[in-house]
């Protein structure tokens, strides 16, 4: 499983990196992503979701976010 340290970044950009780790997945491939940014760890999670990606956990603290998805394969919830 790959990993994104996104936590350095602020909103638009974790997302931005999102997208484009999603153009070169491929069905099947997670991905977990560590995210500081408020509007990045609400915004992330329901578009990963709105795309039809399985989340298989979200740890959240009051600082951070750790997500871990799984690309193309919401049936796996």
């Amino acid at each position: 499983m790959e990993h994104l340290d996104l936590t350095s970044y602020r909103c638009p950009e974790p997302l931005i990196m999102v997208k484009l780790w999603l153009r070169q997945a491929k069905t099947g491939q997670s991905l977990a992503i560590s995210l500081s940014d408020p509007g990045s760890r609400r915004d992330i999670p329901a578009y990963l979701t709105r795309l039809g990606h399985c989340i298989l956990s979200a740890e959240q603290t009051p600082s951070h976010l750790h997500l871990q998805f799984t690309v193309g394969e919401p049936s796996c919830c």
